[in-house]
């Protein structure tokens, strides 16, 4: 299973409040319950609450792509999707200056209906120097190694090609592309 998506900034948001309200509510419970001299271990209390939260929440967003299906999952939705639906991925450019690596979809009775976007990274324009950078260069190869061998043609626009083989060392996820530089 290759484990990606990105998540809304809706979402995102969404999720801040969800995780945010409760662990303001236990802080205040505790100073409540306790007094004012509790007023530390009940901000702490809320942030510890309010982290965990948003770590559950997070970890339960997002999309597996399995050698049998793709799975899109969000907090209160979970979708199934077989490979027939893919028409052909794609490496372009997205909102805001991000590159996108997205999923065609052949429209169907549920969502996503007409593409599944897989990862949403800044440009490429150095070497890995980084934890976010290197996983996101594992997410890149672990998906491009599946789309090739699930036969899905892959359309990569030649500058992110370029970058991702000088910087990083992969060759574009192509699906006829056969050699891998590591």
């Amino acid at each position: 299973m290759v484990r990606a998506g990105e998540v809304s900034s809706q979402r995102m948001l969404l999720y801040g409040v969800l995780g945010a309200v409760p662990g303001l509510v236990a802080g205040a419970a505790i100073v409540a319950g306790f007094g004012i001299g509790r007023i530390f271990t009940g901000i702490l209390a809320g942030v510890l609450l309010t982290v965990a939260l948003l770590v559950l929440m997070f970890r339960r967003d997002g999309i597996e792509l399995g050698p049998d299906r793709i799975e899109r999952r969000t907090l209160w939705r979970r979708h199934t999707l077989g490979w027939d639906r893919v028409v052909a991925a794609r490496f372009t450019l997205g909102e805001g200056g991000r590159w996108e690596l997205a999923l065609d979809l052949v429209p169907g009775e549920e969502p996503p209906y007409g593409e599944l976007i897989l990862l949403s990274i800044p440009p490429v324009v150095r070497p890995v120097g980084n934890a976010y950078e290197d996983r996101k260069r594992e997410q890149v190869g672990e998906i491009r190694n599946l789309l090739r061998d699930k036969k899905i043609p892959v359309t990569i626009l030649p500058g992110i090609a370029l970058a991702l083989t000088l910087h990083w060392k992969l060759t574009p996820p192509s699906a006829g592309n056969h050699r891998q530089n590591t």
